[in-house]
């Protein structure tokens, strides 16, 4: 087990998962080094917590080296997007240098070595790289963020829809907050799972019709899904101004998603983090605002 003392390293700080393990750390009185890409509100907000915020890329080394510095232990975590190998490299030889005890590994549910998702199958490489290390090593997969109801979301005339390519296959939306409880949980106590690999799930496999329903009862609206095919939907997010990377990415973990990959449930939330998954119904009610507007990727 950790002690009070020891210093915490969370790349990607100001994302949906490091921004929560940030704070169950320092709301638990331990030392966070917060590594954010850009000055913002964001990251002054992790100051106000009591992060010592250092501003730095992945992708540079001697940024990564400094961060680790005097750090037991690290969640590493990359956004889709180009580089994940270079920075899990450069991760791994500056935490080595450093002496860094343990990392938990942000991967995805996707991640395998005939991964059509460039990112999915770069993501199981950097697994591979990491388990290569020295360092005691945890990787998370967990299956499409509660954000996704977001992101995809679609209001028009006073009404909610979701036009996705998911056909009727199933997921259990976890949401970032419950995977920073199993991120804090093991970086503060990391030997029990070494080079374990953790799927990670939320309370209730559903399926977008369910998703949809479920949102249209805690909001009061209408709300639909609608199914689409895969070209119609990389089309939309290419003219709405995705990276072709992401493009590429949601493109081909579509199809996995339709295979069965990102389904299943177990109680790892609960087991390691020590909290019930959000249901879909919290989620909507305490991001109740995020619903008055399309989400991002439908702007």
């Amino acid at each position: 087990m950790s002690g009070g003392n020891e210093l915490f390293l969370i790349t990607g700080a100001t994302g949906n998962t490091g921004a929560h393990t940030v704070r169950l750390l320092r709301e638990r009185g331990l030392r966070v080094r917060a590594l954010v890409h850009s000055e913002d509100e964001r990251a002054e907000r992790l100051r106000e917590l009591g992060a010592e915020v250092v501003q730095g890329d992945l992708l540079d080394f001697p940024t990564v080296s400094a961060a680790a510095a005097g750090v037991r232990a690290a969640y590493f975590n990359y956004p889709v997007a180009p580089g994940l190998l270079e920075a899990t490299a450069n991760f791994v030889q500056a935490a080595s240098e450093a002496g860094v005890h343990a990392v938990v590994n942000m991967s995805q549910i996707s991640a395998s070595r005939e991964a059509k998702s460039n990112a999915a199958r770069h993501h199981w490489l950097a697994e591979r790289l990491l388990d290569r290390s020295a360092l005691i090593t945890t990787h998370l997969r967990p299956t499409f963020f509660t954000f996704f109801m977001n992101m995809f979301w679609i209001r028009q005339n006073g009404e909610g829809l979701y036009r996705l390519p998911f056909a009727d296959a199933r997921h259990a939306p976890i949401d970032a907050a419950d995977q920073a409880h199993v991120i804090a949980a093991i970086l503060q106590n990391p030997e029990p799972h070494d080079r374990q690999i953790y799927p990670l799930f939320g309370a209730e496999e559903l399926n977008w019709h369910e998703i949809a329903a479920k949102v249209q009862h805690t909001l009061g609206i209408p709300v639909r899904y609608e199914p689409i095919d895969i070209p119609t939907f990389a089309a939309g997010l290419t003219t709405a101004g995705a990276s072709a990377h992401f493009v590429q990415h949601i493109s081909n973990v579509a199809q996995d998603y339709r295979e069965g990959v990102f389904a299943g449930v177990n109680n790892l939330v609960e087991v390691i983090g020590g909290v019930k998954p959000t249901t879909v119904e919290d989620y909507v009610v305490a991001t109740r605002s995020r619903f008055e507007a399309s989400g991002r990727a439908r702007r």
